[in-house]
């Protein structure tokens, strides 16, 4: 197929343009063109804000199938299918698992009990906003695409709701691997290289389980997708078990051959910068199954795989964030209270 990407340029897009290039299609990216798009592609440079004034222009290149890397809010969501609906066949829009209640029951935004576990593609959605305003501003400083109107759940409605152009949901996880902007691995792995003796965790954050997906493994499912078979389709994509903080940093810890010991604090004894805000009892396991089953999707890469090799780019690229999450005199403190106690 002729794909156009929308976006593809950063942490995610060059691997799933690989794999796209890899099986036989031909990739037209659109970028501001402060990034270098990767190799191979044709370029359209441009401002997707501005998406309707490029109209012109795409529909002269005929493109099979768009891939919106960088949908942010509902205003974005219109002028998309605006601008393609007509000149191409299918979109397929990355989207966040994030678009869940369970996600704003997490972050103390959504009214009501727990939400029940596993969460699968059927599982109610937000009615709340995705974020305080605070982590939207923080996340604005980690990924240029963001805008203050960020909120997943009305771009998939637009999307979806389309009846002149089918399109095709991504529901993505928390991403690791080489190029992760969040530095994931980052709070585990310098206290092991600052040759720490232990770890410590609250309780309630040890205990929490999360959905994570390798780069390259999500990157994989996100160009299965672009199949005819995806139309029309929502999916979760992520690695099939969702492992605990504590079972993580404990992978992490083995491959590294980190010597020290693990020790979970009730979470009042716990220092305050290694509490994690929003509401914990609240885990965020979503299910992979239809992936799986529809669409085929398995990772090529193994765990093991994936974990060294964002331990040695983390190691090559360290995070240059510091502050309290780094207290080491808080956990010395905690420690030597739990000694004192024993």
């Amino acid at each position: 197929m002729k794909i156009l990407a929308i976006g593809g340029t950063g942490f995610i897009g060059p691997f799933v343009i690989r794999d796209l290039q890899h099986a036989g299609h031909s990739v037209t990216v659109l970028h501001r063109g402060t990034t270098a798009a990767p190799a191979g592609v044709a370029e359209i440079i441009g401002d997707r804000n501005r998406l309707v004034e490029y109209r012109e222009v795409l529909a002269r290149e005929k493109f099979d199938l768009v891939i919106d890397f960088v949908l942010s809010s509902k205003r974005q969501a219109e002028q998309l299918m605006q601008t393609l609906r007509g000149i191409t066949g299918r979109v397929v829009v990355l989207s966040s698992m994030d678009t869940y209640r369970a996600w704003g029951v997490f972050n103390g935004l959504e009214p009501g009990g727990l939400e029940p576990l596993p969460v699968t593609e059927d599982s109610a959605v937000r009615t709340a906003p995705a974020y305080p305003p605070e982590v939207i501003k923080k996340l604005q400083q980690m990924v240029s695409w963001v805008n203050a109107e960020y909120d997943k759940v009305p771009v998939e409605r637009i999307v979806l709701g389309d009846s002149a152009l089918p399109g095709t949901i991504l529901r993505l996880p928390m991403i690791y691997g080489p190029g992760d902007y969040v530095h994931r691995f980052h709070p585990f792995l310098k206290r092991m290289d600052d040759g720490r003796r232990s770890i410590l965790f609250a309780d309630d954050v040890a205990a929490l389980r999360t959905p994570r997906g390798y780069v390259e493994n999500v990157a994989a499912g996100i160009a299965l997708a672009t199949s005819p078979g995806a139309m029309g389709r929502i999916y979760n994509i992520g690695e099939a078990e969702a492992f605990s903080e504590l079972a993580w940093a404990r992978k992490i810890g083995a491959i590294v051959n980190w010597p020290g010991e693990w020790i979970v604090l009730p979470h009042d004894k716990a220092p305050p910068h290694l509490h994690w805000p929003g509401n914990t009892a609240q885990h965020l396991v979503v299910s992979t199954e239809r992936v799986r089953e529809e669409l085929g999707y398995r990772e090529p890469v193994t765990s093991d795989d994936a974990m060294r090799r964002t331990i040695t780019w983390e190691r090559e690229n360290p995070s240059k964030e510091v502050g309290t999450p780094f207290n080491y005199e808080a956990e010395d403190a905690a420690l030597a209270n739990l000694n004192a106690i024993a």
